[in-house]
């Protein structure tokens, strides 16, 4: 099935791995030391190398740029009998596609073998060109399904005029990139499109972020600031989450959509902007007008047309073209090629629930895309990363709240970056303060520490 070169100074482990891997099928050369392997690679080019750390003549890292520097698709397999932290990482930055500890286990040692084989001949197939990693285009809005298509026609429409916006929508489903595409799509794409996080910012400085302030105006405000309307000029405003604007800012706001005036806090000028306004949510707005927690005046001064984005689950026919588009997005963020799914993965994807919609699938392929070695997403790894929940996420039922949902989902993407929270805000589009109270909220913690 495929050629393996085995390395090791003991000759027990290169024999039994030998009879093992020759049982499957395989054709299996052994050598001893860095020098004989160094010279059996380049004759046999073998698609995988199973390389011991500690031989007589060096240490295997040694060999590892030796042998990429023959043939870059070749997987090689470190093992050794101690556990060091160092030697693991160093291992892995050098190229080694994966590692394993002495006594070997059999098991893990086929699987880890044979997805080693399967990602080779991934990498040996027609090398992905430049262009095709171009083909990535950050504004561009993904999906055939009718859903979509109707989203579109509306898109095509809201772009010809600046009118009043409304976009609603789950949590995930793509409101700021569609409000974006509006913007971009229409006469002053030219011009700002500024984003105004209602959520994000402490209610006692919402006033001062939305229309600015004069120097003096309160403790701490030691310059004039302009507001969020003032930094959008003739552009795009882009309110996001308004269901969150406290009662006394509502009113405010409502005042401005109707007179396009305002005035900065602690100012005495009167201020016109002709900025259009695209407000989105995931809240029942109609709800929170009944429970007079949002003003009915303003939610119908908003809702001049309302646009309304389907949920993952309902538009799963695009689950491919999503996937494909994300792994691009991957290959350019992490610098990489575009990596390919291993049979399997998209029928899995389209039975998960997708509860955070288009930023989960996003999020996920971006986690698999780090945590994969080689260019392959493997079937059992999208599946560990789908039915994994924290347990303290759990309810006692197996069923998740929404709340649980957008903690899992915070999780998952600080673990896929580490923990590196300005990275996790930028894939969340959140703010860091955002991120920060959702981590408090959710008393989420990393899983190794």
């Amino acid at each position: 099935m495929a050629k393996l070169l085995v390395v090791d100074d003991e000759y027990p482990i290169r024999k039994s791995i030998d009879m093992f891997m020759s049982e499957k099928g395989h054709s299996v050369h052994t050598a001893s030391t860095i020098k004989d392997a160094v010279a059996a690679f380049k004759q046999e080019i073998p698609e995988v190398v199973i390389l011991d750390i500690r031989l007589p003549d060096g240490s295997g890292l040694d060999a590892l740029p030796l042998m990429h520097a023959v043939n870059p698709f070749s997987k090689i397999i470190m093992m050794t009998a101690f556990q060091d932290m160092e030697t693991t990482i160093e291992a892995m930055k050098r190229g080694a596609y994966d590692y394993i500890h002495k006594p070997l286990d059999a098991d893990e040692l086929e699987k880890i073998v044979e997805d080693a084989i399967e990602s080779f001949y991934e990498d040996t197939k027609k090398t992905v060109t430049s262009d095709t990693i171009a083909d990535y285009n950050e504004s561009e809005i993904v999906g055939k399904s009718r859903a979509m298509k109707e989203v579109y026609k509306m898109i095509g429409m809201l772009c010809q005029n600046r009118a009043t916006a409304l976009i609603t929508g789950e949590t995930g489903t793509g409101k700021e990139l569609v409000a974006r595409r509006i913007h971009m799509s229409g006469p002053f794409s030219h011009k700002p499109f500024v984003t105004f996080d209602c959520s994000a910012i402490v209610d006692t400085l919402l006033e001062s972020e939305l229309f600015g302030h004069e120097k003096g105006a309160f403790t701490g405000a030691v310059s004039l600031r302009p507001g969020t309307i003032e930094l959008a000029g003739d552009g795009t405003l882009f309110l996001d989450e308004v269901g969150e604007l406290p009662l006394n800012l509502q009113g405010k706001l409502l005042g401005f959509l109707e007179r396009k005036h305002y005035m900065r806090v602690g100012g005495k000028q009167m201020l016109r902007s002709r900025c259009r306004i695209i407000a989105a949510t995931n809240k029942d707005l109609e709800k929170m007008v009944r429970e007079k927690t949002f003003r009915g005046d303003l939610y119908y001064r908003l809702k001049v047309v309302t646009l309304t984005l389907p949920p993952l689950r309902e538009r799963l026919s695009d689950i491919n073209d999503l996937v494909t588009h994300f792994i691009r997005k991957s290959a350019q963020d992490l610098k990489i090629k575009p990596m390919t799914l291993q049979d399997g993965c998209i029928e899995r994807l389209k039975r998960h629930p997708w509860t955070g919609n288009v930023r989960e699938l996003e999020n996920s392929i971006l986690s698999v895309s780090i945590q994969s070695r080689g260019s392959v997403i493997f079937l059992d790894a999208l599946e560990d990363l789908l039915s994994y929940h924290p347990v303290s996420l759990e309810s006692g039922r197996g069923a998740l709240s929404l709340s649980q949902v957008e903690g899992h989902h915070v999780y998952t993407t600080l673990e896929s970056v580490n923990w590196n929270k300005t990275k996790a805000a930028k894939i969340l589009k959140i703010s860091l303060p955002t991120l920060r109270k959702k981590i408090q909220k959710y008393q989420l913690m990393p899983s190794k520490l």
